[in-house]
């Protein structure tokens, strides 16, 4: 989501965009001048053409912003444009230019409408600065509005079968909502099944709620972490209402919750929520303090992938009151002997496409084995994707993981399963889920043809769209046995799962 949004791109605008272009969060100008939004392009400004006077078309940018800043240089189309942003985006902060030769009527009319009012001069830098400070600022105060008008118990939902990162922010958010006076529960659908994730929960002692899709419950208020829509990735009714979102993944489609903080440009959910905790004055307490940073951990691995400024500076604010000890006995539990299994079956029934692997491994007991499994397959000499799936409960789940930057693996999932199921993630770690639709008749008595008939249908597609936008695979399939060598090594430790993509 963007998180600052200028309409117009004048001189002034210019000015302002080589002060606040380096600040942290995403920036978008909308200008209906396709040779400006070139120029600003050519800057390496993200721009668009838009008619920034039409309400409907700066919906369609997606999500509310923090801040809009309205820099043309005409008057009359900075009126219609502050008119269009107050309709479009109700409660964000507006500040506008009034532009060059404005009339006292105009001038009026931007005051009535906007939060602040610029004129021309040096000062205006200064202004727009001071808005941008602003900008936490007001998302801190719509969060506590929103939460303040919760009547009865607020549902704080992480994704299925959630990771550390999703369980962390679900109860760093309901201690941010008792602040205010707010019942609140964390609750998820699924199993919390990886050994590390049930040893994360255990060892520090989170309560959460295990909810029951069969049971009917009627929900006071509900709000989403590390996922940003009813019905993706949890089972809620898809229409179930929303009144708070906070998430860091690219939301699949419109967002329509009554607030909604969704950044990109951090590596986890859990610094955001740091960052509330710091701002709503909220004790961190070892447990969460704990849980935040671990969650911080996983999803950026170790601070090694899509970390930012933000996600060093929580990890920072966290680690002095974390308890290190139940860390380190977190990142030591035991393995299952289905995960074993599950391994070996994935080492067995390997395909090889170059440097990528994939892997059926029939039905399943438990989806986070393929987590695992695509992890420890990864050791395999010269592998450098690797993709495990399996099916159970007539869902096709499947697991990517890789080295170096070669492919982006959430693009390569949704590119080879669009129109059958849901799938993305990040580019070393991703996951898709795919329904098992006419396959689902084979599965009562006949698992191995089934496991067949998908590993000709699925593999081909990963290693067809791996091998169109990215450069680790080659020509040439090898089965189980071929070229890899398998050394059977085992590269490091299990790692606990992320939320394979949020899918």
């Amino acid at each position: 989501m963007v998180s600052r949004l200028v309409l117009g791109s004048g001189t002034v605008c210019h000015a302002v965009l080589e002060t606040v272009r380096e600040r942290s969060g995403d920036l978008l100008v909308l200008d209906p001048d396709e040779s400006r939004i070139e120029s600003l392009r050519n800057e390496k400004v993200a721009a668009e053409v838009a008619d920034v006077t039409d309400a409907t078309d700066l919906r369609r940018m997606g999500g509310a912003p923090d801040v809009v800043f309205v820099g043309g240089d005409d008057p009359t189309t900075n009126v219609l444009a502050a008119e269009a942003a107050a309709e479009a985006f109700p409660g964000t902060y507006l500040v506008a230019y009034t532009g060059t030769g404005a009339t006292a009527d105009q001038r009026r009319t931007l005051t009535e409408t906007a939060d602040r009012v610029c004129s021309a001069g040096a000062a205006i830098l200064d202004e727009v600065g001071a808005v941008l400070e602003h900008g936490m600022d007001t998302r801190v105060r719509r969060l506590r509005e929103t939460l303040q008008s919760v009547e009865g118990t607020l549902t704080v939902l992480a994704h299925d079968n959630p990771d550390p990162d999703a369980i962390a922010a679900a109860v760093a958010l309901c201690r941010i909502a008792e602040s205010v006076g707010v019942d609140a529960e964390p609750c998820y659908f699924g199993e919390i099944s990886h050994q590390e994730n049930r040893a994360f929960v255990n060892l520090l002692e989170l309560e959460l709620t295990r909810l029951d899709p069969e049971e009917e419950r009627e929900f006071d208020a509900v709000a989403l972490v590390d996922h940003s829509a009813p019905g993706v990735n949890d089972q809620l009714d898809p229409e179930t209402p929303v009144d708070v979102v906070v998430d860091h993944h690219p939301p699949k489609g419109a967002v329509t919750a009554r607030f909604s903080d969704i950044r990109e440009d951090v590596g986890a959910t859990s610094t955001i929520l740091t960052q509330y905790l710091e701002r709503f004055g909220v004790t961190v307490e070892r447990d969460i303090a704990t849980a935040l940073l671990y969650g911080i951990r996983i999803d950026t691995k170790d601070f090694r992938r899509e970390i930012t400024q933000q996600d060093f500076e929580a990890a920072a604010t966290l680690l002095p009151d974390a308890d290190v000890d139940v860390l380190e006995r977190i990142e030591s539990p035991s393995i299952s002997a289905d995960t074993f299994e599950v391994v070996a079956r994935g080492i067995r029934n390997r395909e090889l496409d170059g440097s990528v692997l994939a892997s059926c491994v029939g039905q399943i007991a438990d989806r986070d084995a393929l987590a695992q499994a695509a992890d420890r397959l990864l050791a395999i000499q010269g592998v450098t994707v690797t993709f495990v799936y399996g099916f159970t409960d007539g869902t096709i789940y499947a697991s990517a993981r890789g080295r170096g930057n070669d492919v982006d693996l959430g693009e390569a999932l949704r590119a080879a399963f669009d129109g059958m199921g849901s799938a993305g993630g990040h580019t070393d770690m991703a996951g898709a889920q795919i329904p098992l639709g006419i396959f689902d008749v084979l599965q009562e008595e006949e698992g191995e043809t089934l496991a067949s008939v998908l590993a000709d249908t699925i593999t081909p597609r990963f290693f067809d769209a791996v091998r169109k936008r990215g450069r680790t695979a080659t020509s040439g399939t090898v089965p189980a046995g071929g070229r890899d060598g398998d050394s059977g090594s085992d590269g490091g430790t299990e790692g606990a799962v992320d939320d394979d993509s949020g899918v």
